[in-house]
């Protein structure tokens, strides 16, 4: 019996402005896929209308036979880059995301494209282990800000994330769900893809053996970061209900219980944060302000604010969140 033939994989990398990071990415992803996946290709997207990134990618195709395609995605915002990826990656059988701050470690394409095949679905979602510039505060260390879940291989998900995350074209395609690209600079565009995949249809299962390694650099790494990015996972997670409720009265009521959730979530936050002060636990007080800040977010949903998590020369600003 004649072996399957090999799928053809292509690898978009997505960045903006991170020369160094795309270089470091790059080099690791060329290693892992000569070692592992020596056919598939690479495509990077740049979301800098200015193509910062050329040279980069110039260098790093001149010391490698593999295709490297270039692409200068001009509108800003990850969600339409993404998209970008979706339609540059042509008759390729799967396109696996992963972003310039990221690395594959020794088990990462590999087992991603073995369940893929095992399974069948129509996304495939890997893990992502944070490593830190330095030694982490204790504080932040306590909040677990940078916990992520774990789960047993083919376990069926209904949301993902997309810094480690494998699409099957044909299904994606096929069911006509894109990245939205309505959250502008704002994050989630992941989370409301995937969850949109799920309701077309699409089935999507965990890998808990495909991990990429997240770089995380010291500005990112202080108690002011992370209680922010915990109010923008709070505000995102509240969006993306918003954008996929089908009527004006269901998102009216979505509106109202995000302010009483949001609003709960920072009164039990704020009690806790004040008897981590009094006991002087580091973990009282940075779990209390994580879910207070998430809280904030939320509730500020209801008033149609979307937080720009990855806004570039001004400041986070509100955005319809409306159909």
């Amino acid at each position: 019996m004649n072996a399957a033939p090999a799928p053809r994989v292509v690898v978009a990398i997505l960045t903006f402005r991170r020369p160094a990071e795309l270089a470091a990415c790059l080099a690791a992803v060329q290693a892992h896929l000569d070692a592992r996946l020596p056919g598939a290709e690479i495509l990077v997207v740049d979301n800098d209308p200015a193509a910062s990134a050329r040279e980069v990618v110039q260098d790093a195709a001149s010391a490698s036979s593999r295709l490297i395609q270039y692409r200068v995605e001009p509108r800003p915002g990850i969600a339409a880059a993404r998209n970008r990826a979706l339609d540059e990656a042509g008759d390729h059988d799967v396109l696996v995301f992963l972003d310039d701050d990221e690395r594959p470690t020794a088990e990462w394409i590999t087992p991603l494209v073995d369940t893929w095949r095992a399974t069948a679905a129509a996304a495939v979602v890997g893990r992502v282990v944070s490593v830190f510039a330095s030694a982490l505060d204790p504080w932040v260390a306590a909040g677990e800000f940078f916990r992520r879940r774990r789960m047993p291989t083919g376990t069926p998900i209904t949301v993902g994330a997309a810094g480690n995350l494998l699409l099957d074209l044909a299904a994606v395609r096929g069911l006509g769900v894109r990245f939205d690209e309505r959250l502008a600079l704002g994050a989630g565009e992941d989370s409301l893809f995937t969850a949109s995949l799920g309701r077309a249809g699409g089935r999507m299962v965990w890998c808990d053996e495909s991990v990429a390694t997240d770089h995380v650099p010291a500005e990112r790494m202080t108690r002011q970061w992370v209680l922010e990015r915990a109010r923008s996972h709070g505000n995102t997670e509240a969006v993306v209900d918003l954008l996929l409720a089908t009527s004006a009265p269901q998102r009216g009521w979505l509106r109202a219980r995000a302010a009483v959730r949001g609003s709960a979530r920072v009164a039990a936050g704020l009690a806790r944060f004040a008897v981590g002060v009094v006991i002087q636990s580091h973990r009282h007080q940075a779990r209390g302000l994580r879910t207070a800040y998430r809280g904030i977010g939320i509730a500020s949903s209801a008033a149609g604010v979307v937080v720009q998590e990855y806004a570039r020369d001004e400041a986070h600003r509100a955005v319809p969140t409306h159909a």
